[in-house]
């Protein structure tokens, strides 16, 4: 019970914030350091794929991109909730903060997609089910966006935006099941927890080198952005006074 209490009071924007001060320079290190290696072992020492040639080597980007896409997206939409049931205020903040990391993570994964797709189908774009739903999925990020910006009520879009979220959030599904329900181009599941992986060690290791490295990315910039919506929403608090004027004495 203690624990859980402990955990809670990190919902308040102070201790938020001190937190992902504790927190950020080691999710950066981290983030670096697996991409570089990731991006190593992908493009310098894993095996040239004998059906795609080197074109497959996008697959250590467009993968990972397009996993922490749906992911962030049911992040966003599950705090989105929590704030608008409990009037949470930092569950909001996280919520927004969220939705730009989310919409790059999508449009990275539509753009390397593209040039994935180029050699492989001979094209840069299909009307393809994955694909459209991963296009509409950017349009929800984009909407969301707009939609919380556009309310001068903070509190009112974060209502708005977390209505918009949620009724949103059904397209993930959609996105990750589309290769089975309908007959599409996009190839299947290249890693599944009910079967064994797909592809080479050295393929796997630069995967998951890569995926690791986005999810501290995520981390990362969502904290960042989180915290610079907590000082500029709790402004006229004292803790926010303190932290001006102690960063004035140094």
């Amino acid at each position: 019970m203690n624990r859980t209490i402990r955990w809670f009071t990190f919902a308040a924007p102070s201790r938020f914030y001190w937190l992902v001060g504790l927190l950020n320079p080691w999710l950066w290190a981290i983030a670096t350091g697996l991409a570089v290696a990731g991006l190593y072992v992908g493009f310098f020492v894993a095996p040239t794929d004998a059906t795609q040639g080197e074109s497959y080597r996008i697959i250590f980007i467009h993968v990972p991109a397009a996993w922490m896409s749906m992911i962030l997206y049911l992040a966003m939409a599950f705090w989105a909730a929590v704030g608008w049931m409990f009037n949470a205020r930092m569950a909001s903040m996280l919520a927004r903060a969220i939705a730009p990391t989310g919409a790059m993570f999508t449009f990275l994964a539509l753009w390397t997609g593209a040039f994935w797709g180029k050699p492989t189908w001979g094209t840069w774009w299909v009307w393809d089910a994955r694909l459209t739903s991963e296009l509409i999925l950017l349009f929800l990020y984009l909407g969301y966006i707009a939609l919380v910006a556009s309310i001068d009520d903070v509190v009112r879009g974060d209502k708005a935006g977390a209505v918009l979220a949620i009724v949103g959030a059904v397209n993930v599904p959609i996105i990750y099941f589309s290769v089975r329900w309908w007959n599409t181009l996009h190839q299947g599941a290249t890693i599944s927890m009910t079967a064994a992986p797909k592809m080479a060690h050295t393929m796997l290791v630069a995967m998951m080198l890569m995926t690791f490295a986005f999810w501290a990315y995520a981390f990362a910039t969502v904290f960042t952005r989180a915290q610079a919506l907590a000082l500029e929403r709790e402004r006229d608090t004292d803790w926010v006074r303190d932290l001006a004027l102690a960063r004035k004495e140094r």
